[in-house]
């Protein structure tokens, strides 16, 4: 087999970096030794499409990294436009924050036919090409159109939300129906799953039986793969982290007081202003927790370009400092708030010199910081996790404290019982959660999906898959189907 992984973002394995994207930085190790090709975006442009898009192809591991620029005329309303301010507030269930215009939706389709075009190159007998995330939900079209004829499997690493939630993004059900082109679409939990499944039968009137799903391009199998993290490579991590200046710093820097951490982008999904209220809130409720304790929160910043999270930002940067005004002495800061990014090793240090982990997203497809903070903590004296239960990760680590994120009085409640945890509890629910962990690793996702994309395309028994004569055109549009698509976008 020869496998092509494809995400919109791809990382390189440089020490001592920060990596951007938690998705890209969970494929990173698994990739690498997989002998897989990965294709991504360079986070470039051009504006002449006509040559060869692949501004660069490096080895990878045992693999290699194939990076692509992206067409200047429609990058915009591709990445900030229809993936960023349409699907991704729709699949995090936030239908007020959906800005999506026609344009917008016409460059989405335009840049995965431009993906499904440079994909060609790696098309052999044996290839087996993996479509990661929301950039590319009707990448598998496109390719099917192009009499790609070999598996192609998706990955939804987001969460995906229920029929009514969905069905407010113009285009639904085009969307929806691309995606059955491919053989096997995996999502992170059971009630993602449920929720795909229930679209396909109540929007577009198809039966799901037994998982499958049957439609103009065959059959389509639905399934759940939790994804995971390398447990032991990040436990190394962060043992050997501590001598790290960065976190020999924090360290010194307490005095003694204990700490809470939370990493995030600064993303209205991860239910940052929440968790500010909450830490503000435990102070208040008791005033003995001051100058013992503090919360460094790592905040990247990112989309900058899109509205809701320039806003964001601004909430967030004004709230850290009315609390901090608030609790705050002139030797002591109750909250650290910092935009900028850590290596994985400095991360894994600093998550293993925090008391607790405070992971508090309003929804979260799986959320892998939950993880690594477990992975990280010191055996003999570990700290304690406080995780959404909207968090896909709560499924698996239900030894953690999990709140509601909007309740801001019991999360302030759920941080003061974690710092004050005896040795004995804590112990025996990290174990617990190591244990989750083992049993659903990064490497044992990857084989997982691989194996069941291999038999999902092996059912088929060699049929071709053929888009049917009548059905809708896919990008780039034909000369007069333009002002058609204008219309059916309206109509959606």
């Amino acid at each position: 087999m020869s496998l092509v992984v494809v995400s919109n973002r791809v990382a390189r394995a440089k020490a001592n970096e920060p990596m951007t994207g938690g998705l890209a930085a969970a494929l990173l190790p698994v990739v690498e030794n997989s002998g897989a090709i990965w294709v991504g975006s360079s986070g470039d442009v051009r504006d002449n499409v006509q040559k060869d898009p692949f501004a660069e192809i490096e080895p990878l591991g045992s693999g290699a990294l194939a990076m692509l620029d992206l067409p200047a005329a429609h990058y915009g309303g591709y990445y900030e436009g229809f993936a960023n301010s349409a699907l991704w507030p729709a699949l995090h269930s936030r239908t007020d924050l959906i800005r999506a215009s026609c344009e917008d939706y016409r460059s989405y389709r335009e840049v995965n036919a431009f993906m499904a075009r440079a994909l060609l190159r790696f098309r052999k007998p044996d290839a087996t090409f993996w479509i990661q995330d929301y950039h590319f939900l009707t990448l598998g079209a496109e390719l099917r159109q192009l009499d790609v004829q070999q598996a192609i499997g998706f990955f939804l690493h987001t969460p995906w939300p229920s029929r009514t939630i969905i069905s407010g993004v113009p285009n639904h059900r085009d969307l929806v129906e691309a995606m059955l082109a491919y053989n096997l679409i995996g999502f992170q939990t059971e009630d993602d799953c449920a929720n795909f499944a229930d679209y396909v039968e109540m929007e577009l009137g198809l039966r799901v039986k037994n998982g499958e799903v049957l439609s103009r391009y065959g059959i389509s199998r639905l399934a759940t793969f939790p994804i995971g993290i390398d447990v032991d490579k990040f436990a190394a991590h962060a043992v050997k982290a501590m001598s790290h200046p960065d976190v020999s710093r924090l360290r010194r820097s307490l005095h003694g007081e204990k700490l809470a951490i939370g990493v995030d982008r600064v993303d209205y999904s991860k239910g940052l202003i929440n968790r500010i209220k909450a830490f503000d809130q435990m102070l208040t409720l008791h005033p003995s927790l001051s100058r013992t304790v503090s919360l460094l929160q790592i905040a990247t910043l990112s989309r900058g370009g899109i509205e809701a999270y320039g806003h964001l930002q601004e909430q967030l940067a004004k709230l850290v400092s009315d609390v901090n005004g608030l609790h705050g002495e002139v030797d002591w800061t109750p909250i650290r708030y910092l935009n900028k990014g850590f290596s994985q090793t400095v991360l894994a240090g600093l998550y293993r010199t925090a008391q607790v982990g405070v992971v508090t997203p309003l929804h979260d497809g799986m959320n892998l910081v939950a993880k690594e903070y477990v992975a990280a903590q010191n055996p003999a004296d570990p700290g304690v996790l406080v995780l959404s239960k909207f968090a896909g990760a709560a499924n698996e680590l239900d030894a953690a404290l999990q709140v509601n994120p909007n309740d801001i009085d019991s999360m302030a409640r759920a941080i003061a019982t974690a710092l004050s945890m005896p040795l004995v509890e804590r112990r025996m629910r990290w174990e617990a959660m190591m244990k989750s962990l083992r049993a659903g690793t990064i490497q044992q996702w990857f084989s997982d999906f691989v194996e069941a994309l291999d038999d999902a395309h092996a059912a088929r028994d060699g049929k071709p898959i053929i888009a049917s004569p009548d059905a809708a055109p896919v990008w780039p549009l034909r000369a007069g189907a333009a002002g058609a698509a204008a219309t059916s976008w309206r109509d959606h």
